[in-house]
């Protein structure tokens, strides 16, 4: 098991940034991939980004790419997603995941899940 918990959301003006931190626990967190998601209201979950195991290996989603920087530091257990010129259209609940072989885009492909931070952000 890992357990995944999310920090640093909040509301922003429109420009402005955040950086979500993810801290895993329970298992050994370098061997795992990690995405973020997140979900707006009324809408289904959406890819924003992963980074795999090593770090070597990331992608964004095409509405944040330029904006948005996924990082981690495996001696500290912890993914970060950077956040800057946030849009109002980034308002959602984000969520981190994590899966011991799959890295890529698909919600439904990663075995654990955070419960979330609300990210608003004020046009």
């Amino acid at each position: 098991q890992v357990q995944l918990v999310e920090s640093g959301g909040g509301l922003v003006q429109a420009g402005g940034s955040l950086r979500l931190s993810c801290a895993a626990s329970g298992r050994t967190f370098s061997n795992y991939n990690m995405g973020w998601f997140r979900q707006a209201p009324g809408k289904e979950r959406e890819f924003v980004s992963y980074i795999t195991w090593s770090g070597g290996s990331t992608s964004y989603a095409d509405s944040v790419k330029g904006r948005f920087t996924i990082s981690r530091d495996n001696a500290k257990n912890t993914v970060y997603l950077q956040m800057n010129s946030l849009k109002p259209e980034d308002t959602a609940v984000y969520y981190c995941a994590a899966d011991g072989r799959y890295w890529g885009q698909r919600v439904g492909a990663y075995d654990y899940w955070g419960q979330g931070t609300q990210v608003t952000v004020s046009s």
